[in-house]
Formats: C-alpha cells, structure tokens, sequence
C-alpha cells in the first residue's frame, strides 16, 4: 500500500521582530519595488517615514505570502488580494470575540 507523504515548511517569527524594506523582500522572495506597491495599496504599513526608515512586523510577511498565494492561485489582482485579506482577519476577529464570549 503506497501512503502519500506530504510535507509542510515554515518559518517561526517572534511577533516583536522588525525586517528592513530589504530583509523583506528577501524573505518574501520578492523585489523591493513590489514590497513598495503592497504598501502603496495599503497591505503592509511599515513603521517609519520613508522607505529607507521602514520597519515590518512578522505580520508583514505572512500577509505578503497570502497576496503571492492569492495572486497566483485565483489571479486576484492587488487591490482585490488586499479587499480578501482584510476580510480575513475581519472573520477571524469576529471568531475570537464568539469563542471569548
């Protein structure tokens, strides 16, 4: 009997750790300039003033994977990813307040 073997990878982030512009991409597998785009779009908001200043949470680099994976799986374009994520985390919200109620 053959069993499919699945394996699954990720990355463990301390919630309090901060990545440049840079280390973001680098993370993220991506350029600077789309990085850029995701926080014109209103995706990511980086702490600081300019771009050179700008410092991401771990929360940055889960919703920049989540934009890829809605991009290249349902071809969501990046305002639309960014209407879906925030949805997201709306419904998740309104979990926690049921299961806190």
């Amino acid at each position: 009997m053959n069993k499919a073997l699945t394996i699954y990878s990720g990355t463990l982030l301390d919630e309090h750790i901060r990545f440049t512009l840079m280390e973001l991409s680098v993370l993220g597998k991506t350029s600077a300039e789309w990085v850029i785009e995701l926080v014109d779009e209103g995706v990511l908001e980086p702490e600081g003033e300019t771009a050179t200043d700008w410092r991401f949470d771990a929360r940055a680099l889960k919703r920049l994977q989540a934009v890829e994976r809605l991009q290249r799986d349902l071809g969501i374009n990046l305002p639309g990813a960014a209407l879906v994520l925030d949805l997201l985390e709306e419904v998740e919200a309104l979990r926690q307040q049921r299961s806190n109620a």
